[in-house]
């Protein structure tokens, strides 16, 4: 198993060796973004890499955003693509470090990039980072994928038994408009925190 420390997150981004990067916003989170009405909404996007999806919120009034990632190379890709971006709200730090509150947390891709032993550990985090009625919404692989290095897959079963403490099921069911190399390969989550 490697070391998925910052140094191996930044060599990642120097090599641009990110498989799963599709260098855009995914159609599920859009359609999903599309829907919000409240643009006061404080969200985070842990694990952010590129974050086309925080790029797509804050071109579209989203302010109160935050993002977290090992890798300043990450944050700084985001930065150039968007100055008048607050630095205050790009965070270069190990994701179960930080503490704060939110009302929606954005998975796009972080949960499948850590080690699988860390996950009940996520589960728990983000309980506990979200406000009250707060959601975690995003997509998680329903594949394989690798045992040794990211991106780590698994499936609905393996993932209710994580979040189903924590949170309410709203929706984790296959995405229907997923990119066609990923097509039946994504769950679409919304959960609630209970």
């Amino acid at each position: 198993m490697v070391n998925l420390n910052a140094n191996y997150w930044n060599n990642k981004y120097k090599k641009k060796d990110q498989g799963w990067d599709i260098g855009y916003i995914s159609p599920p989170l859009k359609e999903y973004i599309d829907q919000l009405q409240n643009k006061n909404l404080k969200i985070l996007i842990p694990g952010c890499g590129n974050a086309y999806e925080a790029e797509y919120l804050y071109n579209s009034g989203f302010n109160n955003l935050s993002v977290i990632d090992f890798s300043h190379i990450a944050l700084d890709n985001l930065k150039k693509r968007i100055p008048s971006i607050s630095s205050d709200h790009l965070i270069c730090d190990d994701f179960f470090n930080h503490i704060s509150k939110y009302d929606l947390i954005i998975e796009q891709t972080f949960f499948c990039a850590i080690t699988p032993n860390l996950r009940s550990k996520y589960a728990k985090h983000m309980f506990e980072l979200l406000n009250e009625n707060g959601k975690l919404v995003g997509l998680l692989f329903n594949d394989k994928l690798n045992d040794d290095k990211p991106p780590f897959g698994g499936n609905k079963d393996e993932y209710l038994k994580y979040f189903s403490p924590y949170f309410d099921i709203n929706i984790m069911d296959i995405a229907y408009n997923s990119i066609s190399p990923r097509m039946d390969k994504e769950l679409f989550i919304n959960l609630s925190k209970k």
